[in-house]
């Protein structure tokens, strides 16, 4: 290209301005460090090293003759979806190689029944000998499991347990010498580290997506926090693996956020520190033994724990604690705020469940618990964790006080038969709610058991004290409703706001 020489000129004046000013930017270089350039991963390699040990995994169910339904709409829309943008058909659940299955008569004789498919999802193999992890919603109901390698090897394979709670489940196929995962450390995650998971979305083996870690223990069920990610996760990935640049396991890819059923960019997955534990108990006994104390828990608010004088909105509030159960023998009582378990901190309420859960029944365990302003340590014997009790509904009895007091609360005092029923010992039942704790949400049927640190007896005492609050603070009022109980902070004001 031919340059002026006007143009030459001004290239001229720049080169030398810039010479002449080098010393000062190499000298800012020098002073200031550029920031770090790190390029985006590779992930072929850690796909071709796992790969081989992430399985397809169909599931079939057993039904009478002439009853199996075509797919719907849902179905006919997915195969729309692969004709616009695949061009092809979508793929079948049903594998090519699928050997014909005969039909079976019921044990009547008479009814025949037909093996269908019923769902896709995918697994990996943890162990040379065939031992696979999966999700246990991959496999609920399933009447036949069948896994297919990566090399389109397939097997039939054999449950050994499942379990609901961490959506975790172990099946074995007979295998020797076979491809398996390398398993890492959950607990040494970080958020915005690079993870890819291998799955078979909408029945697509061996599809690869990648993503990072958005957090490392977001909350949605009682006893695991799970991994999320922003990993392109859909229908038929559930069960397979989530994995590190180092080519290790770390979770297994369980659930997605969305609102169209297909993905939004959240995902979760289940620590695979945790998925180790269960299948280890799975393994030995086919079921997961867990610890119980029998407490109904809640959350420790900001208002709550400055109420109640403590340092920090941390713990467990004992909502309810269950009749003839190792709470209620050791000692436990609503309105408590259980802070540590054996000596472990509970920053949140989810904390002790697993605490507990993860406890061997039959053995003893410390809880410290905050109660009337003084920290004490209870000693509990832990059983193991069974079926949930219905809960009760309690009737309401002639009221008393017929004013509403400061706290927006008409009371009455409750009878003997009252508090054997609901077996407790103190407390008023709220005829009325009105003001501030009608806008907190409390409301007739409720019983009032503690206000602050003051256990309540009658509605005489409840009325005297809620005088002597001070109208510029929150007041912490235990409300017992049904068999729980929770601390509502309120500010003392008019009964008519």
């Amino acid at each position: 290209m031919m340059i002026s020489a006007k143009k030459k000129v001004v290239l001229s004046l720049l080169s030398a301005s810039i010479l002449s000013f080098s010393p000062v930017l190499f000298g800012a270089a020098t002073a200031i460090a550029a920031p770090a350039v790190v390029g985006l991963p590779d992930f072929a390699d850690i796909v071709d090293r796992t790969g081989p040990s992430v399985v397809n995994i169909r599931t079939t169910e057993r039904v009478k003759a002439g009853d199996q339904a075509s797919g719907g709409a849902d179905d006919e829309e997915m195969q729309e979806f692969f004709r616009r943008f695949f061009g092809v058909p979508m793929p079948r659940q049903q594998q090519p190689n699928t050997p014909n299955v005969p039909r079976n008569k019921g044990k009547g004789g008479n009814a025949q029944q037909d093996e269908v498919p019923r769902g896709v999802g995918s697994g990996f193999i943890i162990s040379k000998d065939g031992f696979v992890m999966t999700n246990a919603h991959v496999v609920d109901g399933a009447s036949e499991v069948y896994v297919t390698l990566a090399d389109k090897r397939e097997f039939k394979a054999k449950i050994i347990g499942a379990d609901t709670r961490t959506d975790v489940a172990v099946l074995k196929i007979d295998g020797s010498d076979l491809p398996s995962m390398t398993m890492g450390d959950s607990d040494k995650i970080r958020a915005g580290e690079w993870v890819l998971a291998i799955g078979s979305p909408f029945g697509l083996e061996s599809t690869v997506t990648a993503g990072i870690i958005s957090a490392k223990a977001r909350d949605t069920g009682d006893y695991l926090p799970l991994i999320q990610t922003d990993v392109a996760v859909n229908p038929g990935n559930s069960g397979g693996p989530l994995i590190n640049l180092s080519g290790e396991v770390i979770g297994i890819n369980s659930q997605i956020y969305s609102r169209s059923g297909g993905f939004m960019g959240i995902s979760f997955a289940v620590p695979i520190d945790e998925a180790l534990r269960v299948s280890e108990q799975l393994k030995a006994s086919g079921r997961v033994t867990r610890g119980r104390i029998g407490v109904q828990i809640g959350e420790v608010t900001k208002e709550v724990a400055e109420s109640l004088g403590l340092p920090k909105a941390e713990g467990a509030l004992v909502q309810r604690v269950e009749p003839g159960s190792p709470a209620e023998k050791g000692g436990l009582e609503a309105g408590d705020i259980i802070s540590k378990f054996n000596g472990v901190t509970i920053s949140r309420p989810s904390d002790l469940p697993r605490m507990v859960g993860s406890t061997k029944p039959g053995s003893r365990a410390t809880a410290s618990i905050w109660r009337k302003g003084k920290s004490r340590d209870v000693s509990l014997t832990i059983v193991e964790l069974e079926a949930d009790k219905p809960v009760t509904v309690e009737d309401k009895k002639p009221k008393v006080e017929a004013t509403a007091n400061a706290l927006g609360l008409i009371v009455s005092d409750l009878s003997d038969a009252k508090k054997k029923e609901l077996k407790v010992e103190n407390g008023v039942l709220v005829e009325s709610a009105v003001g501030v704790a009608a806008g907190a949400g409390l409301r007739a049927g409720d019983v009032v058991q503690r206000l602050n640190d003051a256990d309540i007896k009658d509605a005489k005492q409840f009325n005297a004290l809620v005088v002597k609050l001070d109208p510029k603070k929150r007041a912490a009022v235990l409300v017992r409703r049904g068999d729980s109980s929770q601390f509502v902070p309120l500010r003392p004001g008019s009964s008519g706001n």
